[in-house]
């Protein structure tokens, strides 16, 4: 009896890992105070005039290929939004440095390297167009 109180112990823990992680999932990080001073140079390279999504991937994660085509898209239909993917496979110091602890993280970055806000797995693209709107700069009238 003693193995059964065990399992359904087991399975609730588990299904309580589960949830959390759901609950996690495409959830974003405002970073409104970051310091452009540790940004590695692999990600500086890749920044753009506007705001830069920069998305650190690894080379076996499905996810980070949902996210792709999510950021993409929303980069391809917004003025001022650019994406840019870093595989981050290889570069394990990359990854420390910017706090990364799973892929697909998603970095938004202004020109200067301010990191705006952060996104763990797979992104909510209204949710994520709204969060950008305040760091976008809005099209010159003429």
């Amino acid at each position: 009896m003693t193995g059964v109180w065990a399992l359904l112990g087991a399975l609730a823990v588990a299904g309580a890992i589960g949830v959390l992680l759901k609950v996690r999932e495409g959830r974003i990080s405002r970073r409104d105070d970051s310091s452009t001073a540790d940004l590695p140079a692999p990600v500086r390279e890749l920044l753009a005039p506007g705001v830069t999504l920069v998305q650190l991937s690894t080379t076996f994660c499905a996810p980070c290929r949902h996210a792709k085509v999510v950021l993409r898209d929303l980069a391809d239909r917004t003025e001022g939004l650019t994406h840019a993917e870093l595989d981050i496979t290889n570069l394990p110091d990359v990854a420390a440095r910017l706090g990364v602890m799973r892929t697909p993280t998603t970095l938004a970055l202004t020109a200067d390297g301010t990191e705006v806000l952060r996104v763990g797995g797979v992104p909510k693209r209204d949710a994520l167009l709204a969060a950008l709107r305040p760091h976008l700069v809005p099209p010159s009238g003429g």
